[in-house]
């Protein structure tokens, strides 16, 4: 994409409205507009990155043996009915009617319909085990929408559901949850560290929370800190392996990490001291199992090799996939900008012409966008006509991670710039290295 062709509205003062890094620099960034209080729009550069991050939910899904499908974001009132949910949720659930006067809902979950689906289609053993999700707009009306997509009204999640016919293997649903789930965040050069939590209004006894350990977290946390150390890395994991899935269950689990919900005093203190850390943290994700909970309420059941029908069990399992831009963005930046990890940035690479207009620069910009392009990778060309100290603001401030300098200097002496927007270093090099070098980093992403 060429920059003098591309909607990327910066701004180049704080906004007053905003608290947070990561609301300040997604407004500043042109990323989002807020419409109303908690509603954004997504404006081209936040919509690429809310994009790349879905589709890597979707692989891993999909790698984990799970079906997409899409359900709609209103809901008949009456399915929480059934469950007897609807009074109970409270005021951040949004009410409507429909002109016959039906009662509707703004879905902020789906085990009901999911629920709904499940018992119309399926009513055997041999059909099981089964996930299903679905990535969709949700609305909660929060009391006091703030930060920015951290605690936004509207909100698009990923969220699963699995429906087991023995506990064990709904248990098993959960591990393989886990373990998916920690190869999605850490593709995104995340470390979300699974924590014991609260189940909430979901409901059931087992949940974990996923945290990304930030200032601005909404959660105290408190965990042993040899936690941070583990990382699931390159292993290859057979999903169907049930020992294998709770291998890595165990391992990540085993050590000490709860919210403040849970938090136990006596076990956090019998950590050895200096491994005692307290820290605030986002939630970018949470897994439960809570049984024959709707399954009973709703009557989906299977009959068994028995004969016999019996209630299914059932987990659900939800990523915040717009809240994970403002949480990537709490967890990486610095003074000038975002620095986005190359799993999720918008663009690969950005290309800088400190010469706009000049022949040579002009030709050597082209060249390696037209190669950039050409292996399948995304450039951000920084064409206009503006002086080098405002374009390399810019990009600084959207935080591609790598950028590529062209100058009338360097071309003198066969070069260009490569520089990393991480670690600051710049490197001398061809323009066919620079190429090249951007290809190696991309590749297997």
């Amino acid at each position: 994409m060429r920059l003098t062709r591309y909607f990327l509205p910066v701004l180049k003062e704080n906004p007053a409205e905003a608290q947070i890094v990561s609301h300040r620099y997604m407004l500043r960034a042109g990323m989002i507009k807020q419409q109303a209080a908690g509603i954004y729009s997504w404006l081209p550069l936040g919509y690429k990155v809310l994009r790349r991050i879905e589709q890597i939910v979707h692989e891993e899904q999909e790698r984990a043996g799970h079906i997409p499908l899409l359900m709609p974001t209103l809901q008949p009132a009456d399915l929480w009915r059934e469950s007897g949910r609807y009074d109970d949720y409270g005021q951040e659930m949004l009410r409507i009617k429909d002109r016959q006067g039906r009662d509707l809902l703004y879905g902020p979950t789906n085990e009901e319909m999911i629920t709904d689906i499940f018992r119309a289609h399926v009513g055997s053993y041999k059909d099981l085990p089964m996930t299903l999700y679905h990535i969709q707009w949700k609305f909660r009306d929060e009391m006091r929408p703030r930060f920015g997509v951290m605690r936004g009204r509207e909100f698009l999640m990923k969220d699963g559901y699995n429906f087991d016919l023995t506990k064990e293997d709904a248990l098993h649903a959960y591990n393989r949850h886990l373990v998916s789930y920690l190869r999605t965040y850490e593709r995104m050069g995340l470390q979300a560290i699974p924590m014991r939590a609260d189940s909430g209004p979901i409901g059931g006894d087992d949940t974990h929370e996923f945290l990304v350990l930030a200032e601005t977290g909404e959660s105290e946390v408190f965990y042993d800190s040899a936690v941070t150390d583990i990382s699931l890395g390159a292993r290859e994991i057979d999903y169907d392996d049930k020992a294998q899935c709770q291998g890595v269950m165990e391992e990540f689990t085993s050590l000490y990490a709860r919210t403040d919900e849970t938090h136990d005093e006596a076990l956090f203190n019998a950590i050895p001291e200096a491994r005692r850390k307290s820290a605030r943290g986002i939630e970018v994700g949470q897994i439960f199992y809570f049984g024959t909970k709707y399954s009973d309420a709703m009557g989906a059941n299977v009959m068994t090799p028995e004969g016999s029908r019996v209630p299914v069990h059932m987990g659900s399992h939800g990523i915040g996939v717009s809240r994970l831009l403002g949480a990537i963005i709490e967890a990486s930046h610095d003074d000038k900008g975002i620095i986005w990890p190359e799993g999720v940035t918008p663009f690969h690479c950005g290309i800088v012409n400190l010469k706009q207009g000049d022949a040579d620069t002009n030709a050597a910009c082209e060249g390696i966008y037209k190669a950039l392009k050409l292996m399948g990778l995304d450039p951000l060309y920084d064409d206009r006509d503006e002086r080098a100290g405002a374009k390399f603001a810019t990009m600084d401030l959207i935080g591609l991670p790598w950028r590529i300098t062209v100058g009338p200097r360097g071309l003198k002496n066969g070069v260009v710039e490569l520089t990393s927007r991480r670690t600051g270093i710049s490197e001398e090099m061809t323009a066919e290295a620079a190429v090249a070098r951007i290809g190696q980093i991309y590749e297997g992403l």
